[in-house]
Parts: C-alpha cells; sequence; structure tokens
C-alpha cells in the first residue's frame, strides 16, 4: 500500500501525522488516492477533496506549493515506514500463543497456532501520536482550555529596589548628566565650594532620575517592540507603572527643592526646564518628527548651565559655550548609535534620521564635528581656556572629524560603531582638558617694566 497518500509530516513538529490527509492533497497529487482501497475510499467520501479536484489550478496551486516541493522526501519516508510495518507484520504471523485445553479423562497440553489479526495500517497507526500543535485551519472543532484568568500579583524584594530604581534613571546617561554639571561648575570662575558643589550634583542627579523615569513610564509600548529596550524595568513588570510615577514625582521634587533652597534658584529653574523640555517636547516629538533630534541635544546641553548658575549665580559667554560643547558633540554621538539601530527604532515607530533620512543622519553629523573645532578655538578668545586648550584638542577633535568624514563617505555600520565608540572617549578628554587649560588656574605673569630713574644733578 502507498501511505504516502496517507500521511504527511507535520509542519509543526516535523512528525509523521495520519489525521486530515485530505486537507493537504492537492488536485495534482489526488492520483495517489486511487492507487490502493483506503485512497479510494478517502476520495469518494471526502467532500473537502472533492472541492479542490473541483477548484482551478491557479487557486490550489499556491496553498500547496511548499508542500508540493517536498513531497519526494515524504514518500521517501513512507516507503521506509511501510517496510518496516511489513517486516513487523511478518514477524507476528511466525508467533504462536499456547492454549491449554483439559478433557475429562487426561489433560494434555495442545499448542495451536493463534495468528493476530494484524495489518500494516493498525501498526503504523499505533505508532502515530496525535499533532501536539495541531493547525487551526477549520477542519477540526478547537478545544478551549479551561483556565482561569488572575491577576498576576506584583511582588519585589526591598535588596532590589535601588537596582530596579537606577534602572528607571537610565544610570549611564544620568552619570553624564551629572558629570556634565560637574564640569561646568568647575569651569566657572568662582571659588570652589565643595558643600554647594555637592548639592549641585545631587539635585541634578535626582532631577535627571526623574526625567528619565517619566520617559520610560509614557515609552512601555514602544519599548517593548525593540530589541534594544524590550528588558527595561516597567517593560517586564518587574515595578508596577504608579510605582515608578511615584518614585519619579518624590525625587523629581526633591531635586528641584535641593537646586532651590540650597544652591539658588537659576539652577533650580534650568534644571526644571531640562525636566520639562525631556518630558513634554522630546519624549512625545520623537514618534512625530526628526526635530526630536535637536531638541533633545539641547536638553543635553543644558546640565553645563547648572553647574555654572549654581557656582556663580549667573550665566555669561563661557556657560553659552560650554553648553555649546555638549550640544554639537550629542549629533555625532546619538547620529552614530541610532545607524546600527535604525531596525529597532523603525520597529518601536520612532522617527529618527537614520531611517527617515539617512543622507541628512551623516551630514549632520560631520558639520557638528567640524564646529567642535571652531568652539575650540573660540574659547581661549573669550578668555574660558588658555590657548594651550586649542593646541591639544585639535588632534582629539581632528581625529573626530575623520571618523565622521569617514561615516558620511561609507555609511555603513563599521563607521559608524567606529564614530560611536570614539564619541564615548572624546567627551570626557574634552572636558579633562577644559579644566587643565581654565584660565584661572594660569593667571598670567606680569611682564617686567624698564623703570626710568632721573639722576638729580
Amino acid at each position: 500500500m502507498d501511505l504516502s497518500a496517507c500521511y504527511y509530516v507535520c509542519r509543526n513538529c516535523q512528525r509523521w501525522m495520519m489525521p486530515y490527509a485530505t486537507r493537504i492533497i492537492s488536485p495534482q497529487k489526488s492520483s495517489y488516492l486511487t492507487k490502493n482501497p483506503l485512497g479510494r475510499m478517502i476520495s469518494s467520501t471526502s467532500p473537502e477533496l472533492q472541492r479542490r479536484k473541483a477548484m482551478p489550478r491557479s487557486t490550489v496551486a499556491p496553498k500547496v506549493k511548499d508542500r508540493l516541493r517536498s513531497a519526494e522526501r515524504f514518500r521517501r519516508k513512507a516507503a521506509a515506514l511501510r517496510l518496516d510495518t511489513e517486516a513487523a507484520a511478518g514477524d507476528e504471523e511466525e508467533r504462536e500463543t499456547m492454549v491449554v485445553t483439559s478433557d475429562d479423562l487426561s489433560n494434555e497440553i495442545k499448542f495451536t497456532p493463534h495468528r493476530k489479526t494484524t495489518t500494516p495500517m493498525d501498526s503504523v497507526i499505533a505508532q502515530v501520536t496525535p499533532c501536539p500543535i495541531e493547525p487551526k485551519d477549520g477542519n477540526k472543532e478547537e478545544e478551549r482550555p479551561l483556565v482561569e484568568e488572575r491577576w498576576r500579583e506584583q511582588s519585589w524584594r526591598l535588596k532590589d529596589l535601588p537596582s530596579l530604581y537606577l534602572q528607571l534613571s537610565k544610570s549611564r546617561l544620568t552619570g553624564l548628566v551629572v558629570v556634565s554639571a560637574m564640569a561646568g561648575y568647575g569651569m566657572a570662575p568662582a571659588a570652589f565650594d565643595p558643600l554647594t558643589f555637592a548639592l549641585m550634583a545631587g539635585g541634578t542627579f535626582l532631577t535627571s532620575c526623574s526625567a528619565n523615569t517619566i520617559n520610560q513610564f509614557f515609552e512601555v509600548p514602544y519599548d517593548s517592540q525593540m530589541a534594544r529596550t524590550r528588558n527595561r524595568v516597567l517593560v517586564r513588570g518587574l515595578l508596577s507603572p504608579l510605582h515608578a510615577v511615584g518614585f519619579a514625582s518624590v525625587v523629581g521634587v526633591l531635586g528641584v527643592g535641593t537646586l532651590y533652597h540650597m544652591v539658588n534658584p537659576l539652577a533650580a529653574g534650568i534644571a526644571a526646564s531640562t525636566w520639562l523640555l525631556y518630558v513634554g517636547a522630546y519624549t512625545p516629538l520623537k514618534r512625530l518628527s526628526i526635530i526630536n533630534t535637536w531638541v533633545g541635544a539641547l536638553v543635553g546641553a543644558l546640565p553645563p548651565m547648572i553647574g555654572w548658575a549654581a557656582s556663580t549665580g549667573g550665566l555669561d559667554y563661557g556657560a553659552f559655550l560650554m553648553a555649546g560643547f555638549l550640544y554639537c558633540w550629542q549629533f555625532p554621538h546619538f547620529n552614530a548609535l541610532s545607524w546600527n539601530l535604525r531596525s529597532d527604532y523603525s520597529r518601536g515607530g520612532y522617527c529618527m534620521m537614520a531611517t527617515t533620512d539617512p543622507a541628512l543622519c551623516r551630514r549632520v553629523a560631520l558639520r557638528h564635528c567640524i564646529a567642535l573645532i571652531g568652539l575650540s578655538t573660540l574659547a581661549p578668545i573669550l578668555e574660558l581656556t588658555t590657548w594651550t586648550f586649542t593646541i591639544d584638542s585639535l588632534p582629539l577633535n581632528a581625529w573626530f572629524s575623520y571618523l565622521a568624514f569617514r561615516f558620511y563617505r561609507d555609511a555603513d555600520s563599521k563607521s559608524a560603531r567606529k564614530l560611536f565608540l570614539f564619541s564615548l572617549l572624546h567627551l570626557p578628554v574634552l572636558m579633562l582638558l577644559l579644566l587643565i587649560s581654565k584660565k584661572d588656574l594660569h593667571p598670567e605673569k606680569e611682564k617686567p617694566g624698564i623703570r626710568v630713574v632721573a639722576m638729580e644733578s
């Protein structure tokens, strides 16, 4: 018997199956059913097969195209299975069963041969188990499991809260914000006060934690679709949204309050503006327009101004120059990062230059790398640093610009990754050079003058 007409391999579990054979047999292969009695019975009694045989070839072929490609492999496996079952049936015929009979006068043991009525088909059916993943094609009534739905209780341990809060706060991004504010404080032309410096850093840290937590709260549906963000705290349900918003509210009020009451109102106002821009402008714009990149760069440029305002109580050209360094640095950094995450941002529905306008993405990165060279030249002119800073930072900025040019020219993942990795080194080294070359640390020595002494006669 040609078993290939009645058996198929389940595409879900790769096991040989018998049920619902008629649903996978196309009109082109229906001749297999007439080669054996079972096939003729199926072909004459199956309305599904009769319907398929009457359908035009063009409508059936797409449904069975993938199965017809492996029909030959199925037939070979069926032939091997048929040989095994026939051999098993032959062994059954040679077996004998002992039957004991007794007469009234004598007990006699007789061996009567007993042939077990086992057909090859019965042996095969005994070896085949139902498919655990049955396709939902309407040929079988679906069984709905009786599962009681319950609310999953959210539980967390107290010792895990610091780690979860740091993840909510995007600890690396928050650390960059705090370091930038510290650099602004250190570059300000004022006396260094350790207490004010610590309070400024703490208030900036708490405000940044609050802004990043609210950002994650709004983006949970989109973060769950991105490989880069699908393991975040709120996406995995490690903390409830109410818990996250409560944490953000508490640390946000504490951060701005600390800056206002213990530092000065100007620093608190800049920190509050940063929070509002990040949460109220940058977060919704990420799904609307590529302008979000410029808004995000503006948000990232404000932390040095917080430190400058905390030190001097005001703002001048030095504060804006420090903000300019951060503003220009963010474009090559983020554009190179987003270039290798284009599929993720597209899946999440975010409007980024790397996905909507790749050429603009590369041009903007190169422009702002070159702008860093100009800002480094402007620093000694504005008497923020000495001319040593311009000379020391030139190789650093030149290499940064070269990598941006490679990214602009090649437009590949390798050049984008090199630019991104170097940007992580560029910013701390640039800030260190600024602090080393600070004008107040190198007061100019008075040139000795020539005194003319009049000799009295």
